[in-house]
């Protein structure tokens, strides 16, 4: 598996580091708030639980689980496979997303979350990779672990054709892996 890594872009510590101090951030700006976090299955996985690890106030969680990719492309086309499963109207509501791509599932799953009327809701993104947003994406990440560059990374929750989920780091996957 590791020969097919070209790279590693974050290390483990760097993530947790970073992990830490969001929701450090958020215990803040959140404190006597008891928010929802929804988490965008599956990759957010990891983030997720790290995140809430390290959140000091009271929450909830919830889950979505939207689809949007076929192998390394994204489809363009966002589908709801798992909705929230609690009445989020008129709560503080934060979505944790393993990464902000080309903004596509974002956007809907943003928009589908506001569209039930949340008290606030806001985007905490693990990775940001704005050079792959397409155009008319006008949702911005209100939290940000980490801006990359426009390379296909795995690890840490993200995936190719579901594998290199567990790896505890975020790294390039070889073009040879993914061109085969």
């Amino acid at each position: 598996m590791l020969e097919n890594i070209s790279r590693v872009l974050l290390t483990e510590e760097q993530i947790q580091t970073r992990v830490k101090e969001l929701a450090a951030q958020l215990s803040a700006e959140y404190a006597g708030k008891n928010p929802i976090f929804v988490g965008v299955l599956k990759g957010v996985v990891m983030f997720y639980a790290d995140f809430l690890k390290y959140f000091t106030e009271h929450c909830q969680m919830d889950f979505m689980w939207i689809s949007s990719y076929a192998g390394t492309v994204s489809t363009g086309k966002a589908i709801v496979k798992q909705d929230v499963s609690q009445d989020i109207r008129g709560r503080h509501v934060v979505i944790l997303e393993d990464i902000f791509d080309t903004g596509n599932s974002l956007q809907f799953t943003y928009n589908h979350l506001l569209a039930k009327e949340p008290a606030s809701l806001k985007i905490c993104t693990l990775l940001d990779k704005p050079e792959r947003r397409v155009p008319g994406i006008t949702v911005k990440a209100d939290y940000t672990g980490f801006v990359i560059p426009n390379e296909f990374v795995v690890g840490y929750g993200l995936d190719f054709n579901e594998q290199y989920r567990n790896l505890p780091f975020v790294g390039v996957l070889s073009p040879e892996a993914y061109e085969k």
